[in-house]
């Protein structure tokens, strides 16, 4: 694949490529921007067949981004990816002129046009996912503990309308203030769960707090990676979704795709990731394969639904001795303490103890 154009776009040749718009020229979201660019350029590196991919960069959410739109477009771009922040998708999203297949990296209540896709990290997204998950535990009553992030508001708002769409009530909220007494609250009770609208740093300080025996869910924004191992064990038994980059590193389509040298955080990671996925959604729309089939994406699982969005579903994970585990590796973890316990030899969980010498 031919190496990425970085030139200005006004004195690039008309040649047929893939765009990439990014806010690369921000100063708030640059480091973000350039996380999604890498895992792009990481995808597109591993197809040799695929259009050159020219890159834009710009700074201006909404004034530069559908002009720069257009620039590409009259440039050759046959496909275009971004741009990325809710405003500048926004924008565009309110173009009249979607010319070529476009997928764009954030949501939009926009109305979105014949050719205009939809594909990002919803952290509300997560939140309603949680809520189904906690309801085929057969939960039904759940207290929102919360602070006034908006992040956090917009977490809980999404887990209270899935919540309730699925017949379950909510018992309180409870807005915490880094005064751990408002959660006494938050009691044991049959068929009652917690969700925690908050990152980690603030989660490891509730969970302490909380009745071992009072289900706990939250976000992936609870999970710093499995390095943090310190944090991973003040959130004992949380539960939580997350995406396979993050999850599940063995999985085939995990290892398909090189990480960086230099290590990133979580966020970063994700979205490292979430560029990786772009680049194979927008083959899809190029080759004009797209369908309402799952696609297993390193994101998660990938479906487009009616409304030109690629819905993204995280898969299920809770913290289990300091790590970050599907509940099918946290039950393999639990298999070496109790065969060493009963006798049983670790490379073999299945055999019985016996009284034979």
């Amino acid at each position: 694949m031919a190496a990425p154009s970085r030139l200005p776009a006004a004195v690039e040749k008309t040649v047929p490529h893939i765009a990439l718009l990014l806010p690369l020229k921000s100063a708030m979201f640059a480091h973000a921007a350039e996380a999604v660019q890498a895992g792009f350029l990481t995808a597109a590196g591993n197809q040799t067949a695929s259009l050159p991919v020219r890159i834009y960069g710009y700074a201006d959410e909404s004034k530069d981004v559908t002009a720069l739109y257009q620039a590409a477009v009259a440039s050759g771009a046959r496909a275009v990816v971004g741009p990325l922040t809710r405003s500048a998708v926004a924008a565009l999203a309110a173009s009249s002129n979607i010319s070529v297949p476009t997928l764009v990296l954030n949501n939009s209540e926009v109305r979105s046009a014949e050719k205009l896709y939809f594909f990002g990290l919803s952290a509300e997204a997560e939140a309603r996912q949680v809520a189904q998950l906690a309801h085929d535990a057969r939960l039904r009553n759940a207290i929102i503990i919360t602070t006034a992030t908006p992040l956090s508001l917009r977490l809980a708002q999404a887990f209270a309308e899935e919540w309730r769409a699925h017949g379950g009530d909510i018992v309180s909220e409870i807005p915490y203030k880094d005064d751990p007494a408002v959660l006494s609250a938050a009691q044991a009770v049959e068929g009652r769960m917690v969700f925690l609208a908050e990152g980690a740093e603030k989660a490891r300080l509730i969970r302490p707090y909380l009745d071992p025996a009072l289900p706990v869910y939250a976000t992936s924004q609870i999970f710093l990676g499995n390095k943090d191992v310190l944090i991973n064990y003040d959130l004992k038994d949380v539960r939580f979704v997350d995406m396979p980059w993050m999850l599940q590193p063995d999985l085939p389509a995990v290892l398909a795709y090189a990480h960086l040298d230099a290590p990133l955080d979580a966020e970063m990671e994700r979205l490292y990731a979430l560029g990786i996925d772009a680049f194979r959604l927008v083959q899809l729309l190029l080759g004009g394969n797209v369908s309402h089939q799952p696609i297993a994406g390193v994101t998660g699982n990938i479906q487009l639904d009616d409304t030109q969005h690629f819905q993204r579903s995280a898969i299920p994970a809770l913290f289990k001795q300091g790590l970050g585990l599907t509940p099918q590796a946290a039950a393999a973890l639990l298999i070496v303490p109790k065969a060493a316990a009963s006798g049983v030899p670790a490379s073999n969980p299945q055999a019985q103890p016996t009284d034979e010498p």
